[in-house]
């Protein structure tokens, strides 16, 4: 692992327990994982239920210094990752060691957006719309890019980036050169990659796969910020059983991946009757929308995730409840500065619909504006199975509290 998530606390590590696993996490932040796992109640005993929980540290970006230390505890059950950053060198490490696990060189074509792009295009259009794509190497300068000839407006991002960070629109080649020496500046010698700007209707399709069978976990419409960034404010689920023929183009783009073990969760954006592939990331959605889902489907998702990286079978039927809906609302920091009020975590349930919020920031904490998921404030999350009730609550709640940034 790298830093903590709400997956791992609330949902993998919890499965894991249940499961009557140890876990031993290697990570290079092994301070952060210390403090995330060390609340005590009381009577100084953790009161949440985690596993028997050895955290190590370790150069987790280095598969062979992950192969490593695995090695030295002996031989291992499960390699498992959630971290976008890390799918490959899990991957790597599982097949080291005989272990259930993803095609390392489809967790590598998925993380690598350069690479992603040249597999769809390779697979042909029967399989996948075309989508204009050029790469500006590691260490490569950004006025070469001066001349290409793209089609403006057209987005610039990082080959290996996640949650939107440093993904931007650019209108003309002045303006690409400009955000990529800006990004550059922030990430040191990165590779970028500039895509066609794909308009139209943001959809996830969430899967969960042993190789064999492939299940559909769910599917949400996700609305962004204005441009020229691209943050999410909020995912709506979609009503089962997702909406064809999109669904089955994404699965066939998938396929034409390798993509098809664990868990999966795809952005697409809808044009027509076709499904254009935004990114593949090769791990659950985050941002507590796998916390949700996992509640609303009335399943063990994490257990299950976990027994796949163990060599079991999913079951044909998950026996996933069709019927409930959900909203997730980010409340989102609009300038820098300190966080001076805001509401605390509570949980209500009237008319069938719950309304669960957790505060991201501590009051009186101060931070920059990042333009990514980390200027959330806190997440909202509402579920029943009346969306209109839902979309009243949340705007209901929404009117009824403030968040002040001084």
């Amino acid at each position: 692992m790298l830093n903590p998530t709400d997956s791992v606390t609330e949902g993998f590590l919890p499965a894991a327990a249940r499961l009557g696993l140890a876990v031993t996490l290697l990570t290079d932040q092994p301070e952060a994982h210390e403090r995330a796992y060390g609340r005590r109640d009381e009577d100084g005993a953790d009161p949440r239920p985690f596993p028997a929980l050895d955290i190590v540290p370790c150069a987790v970006r280095d598969y062979a210094e992950v192969i490593s230390r695995i090695a030295a505890d002996g031989r291992p059950t499960a390699v498992f990752t959630n971290s976008d950053h890390l799918q490959a060198q899990a991957a790597l490490a599982a097949q080291y060691f005989g272990l259930p696990g993803k095609d390392w060189r489809a967790a590598l074509r998925t993380k690598n957006k350069a690479e992603l792009r040249r597999a769809l295009a390779a697979a042909g259009p029967d399989v996948a719309d075309p989508v204009w794509s050029a790469e500006l190497a590691t260490g490569q300068d950004p006025a070469a890019l001066a001349g290409l000839d793209a089609p403006y407006p057209c987005v610039v991002k990082p080959r290996e980036g996640v949650a939107s960070e440093d993904v931007v629109l650019v209108a003309d080649a002045d303006e690409l050169v400009r955000r990529c020496v800006e990004i550059r500046a922030r990430r040191p010698g990165a590779a970028l990659v500039v895509e066609e700007f794909l308009d139209g209707e943001l959809r996830t399709l969430e899967t969960l796969g042993d190789g064999r069978t492939l299940h559909i976990l769910g599917a949400f419409r996700t609305e962004l910020s204005p441009p020229p960034h691209f943050i999410e404010e909020r995912l709506h689920l979609l009503p089962a059983p997702p909406p064809q023929p999109h669904t089955d183009q994404v699965l066939a783009q998938l396929r034409a991946l390798g993509v098809g073990f664990g868990v999966c969760h795809t952005e697409y954006v809808v044009q027509g009757d076709r499904a254009r592939l935004i990114e593949v990331n090769y791990r659950a959605i985050g941002d507590q929308c796998d916390l949700v889902l996992a509640e609303l489907l009335g399943i063990p998702l994490f257990e299950h995730i976990l027994r796949t990286h163990m060599g079991e079978p999913l079951p044909d039927d998950l026996g996933a409840r069709t019927d409930g809906r959900v909203r997730m609302e980010y409340v989102m920091a609009d300038r820098a500065g300190r966080l001076a009020s805001a509401p605390p975590a509570s949980v209500t349930e009237r008319d069938g619909i719950r309304l669960d919020y957790r505060p991201l920031r501590g009051i009186g904490e101060e931070h920059p504006l990042h333009r990514t998921n980390r200027d959330f404030l806190g997440v909202l999350r509402a579920t029943g199975t009346d969306q209109g009730r839902i979309d009243a609550a949340v705007a209901e709640f929404l009117a009824a509290h403030r968040w002040e940034i001084v």
